[in-house]
């Protein structure tokens, strides 16, 4: 597939700093885009209207890749859902409406597996939206990433933009949040793992009965997705997609349980002690496997294995956060 984006226009990532957004940045600059883009928060704030038109307008931009979000784990969608569905829903709309009134060519909006509802058929298809109630624990966070792939699409079709959507399975990686609360569940349970085995603590607690079915991918190999997915041409993207079913699941395909994954990280951290599963804590949606025909059917396909990504990451968390 020839690439329709040219490294030399500007692209404009945003949330650069998280794992998502540095990921995708340290991806463009492996296939040699040289007019990167990036802006910290103390000078943009993306959920402020006048301070993001501010930024566009002040700066000639191409292409943007949406992966500024408020995230986090069962914990932190449970005790902070108001910031969770007012923060991402600001940052959408400021982000994709200053994207079209400067002329913006093409914008990636990245999305979550969150998005489906509870109960969804497994393994999940793009066609799964809206057709149930979703999970409640994270219900404000979908409902936010639900209204951004519905922002794309009305922009879509009302003023004739170039914006897509993709909808990434459970991510882990370099430039991960290890806080022991507020993040998802593989940099929380490494974090864990590596504390007790530090402090040689006979067991490791661990949320839910570890029956819950998880899929998780590499955060590199999504960069390579988006980037892949970004540079289809808008008459061959439309072939894969419909104007009001436009994004695309991006993940691996393949999941395992809560237990199989804390029994491989402990394994890869070298823990010795024994799990606990506390069922009194809940498990969230029973099970979470996306469809990922679509995205290979455009010739993809992920490339990082779940031992060997954890490995790396674990290797990420000894050099930079413990």
């Amino acid at each position: 597939m020839s690439s329709v984006l040219s490294k030399k226009d500007s692209i404009f990532v945003a949330g650069h700093s998280g794992m998502v957004g540095s990921a995708i940045v340290r991806q463009l600059e492996k296939l040699e885009f040289v007019n990167i883009l990036t802006e910290s928060r103390n000078n943009v704030d993306l959920t402020d209207q006048s301070s993001v038109i501010n930024f566009f307008s002040t700066n000639k931009i191409d292409y943007v890749v949406l992966a500024a979000a408020r995230v986090g784990g069962i914990f932190a969608n449970s005790e902070y859902p108001a910031e969770f569905i007012y923060e991402n829903l600001m940052i959408e709309c400021n982000v994709i409406h200053s994207s079209y009134i400067t002329g913006v060519k093409r914008l990636l909006f990245l999305g979550s597996s969150c998005i489906y509802p509870k109960l969804s058929k497994q393994p999940i298809k793009e066609n799964a939206l809206l057709t149930g109630a979703l999970e409640p624990s994270n219900e404000p966070y979908a409902i936010a990433k639900i209204a951004g792939i519905k922002l794309c699409e009305s922009y879509n079709r009302q003023y004739g933009t170039y914006y897509r959507s993709v909808m990434p399975t459970n991510l882990y990686g370099e430039g991960d949040n290890f806080h022991i609360n507020n993040s998802h569940v593989v940099p929380a349970l490494l974090r864990k793992f590596h504390e007790a085995k530090i402090n040689n603590n006979n067991s490791v607690s661990i949320w839910g009965d570890g029956s819950a079915m998880r899929e998780f991918l590499y955060v590199d190999d999504m960069a390579d997705a988006c980037i892949h997915i970004m540079s289809f041409a808008d008459d061959t993207y439309d072939s894969y997609t419909k104007p009001a079913l436009s994004h695309i699941n991006i993940g691996s395909g393949v999941d395992l349980s809560i237990r199989e994954l804390a029994e491989t990280i402990k394994e890869v951290v070298g823990y010795k002690g024994n799990l606990l599963f506390d069922s009194s804590k809940p498990n969230g949606s029973p099970r979470k496997l996306l469809n990922v025909s679509k995205l290979n059917s455009m010739g993809w396909k992920y490339q990082t294995n779940l031992k060997s990504g954890l490995k790396k990451t674990y290797t990420w968390y000894l050099d930079n956060i413990n």
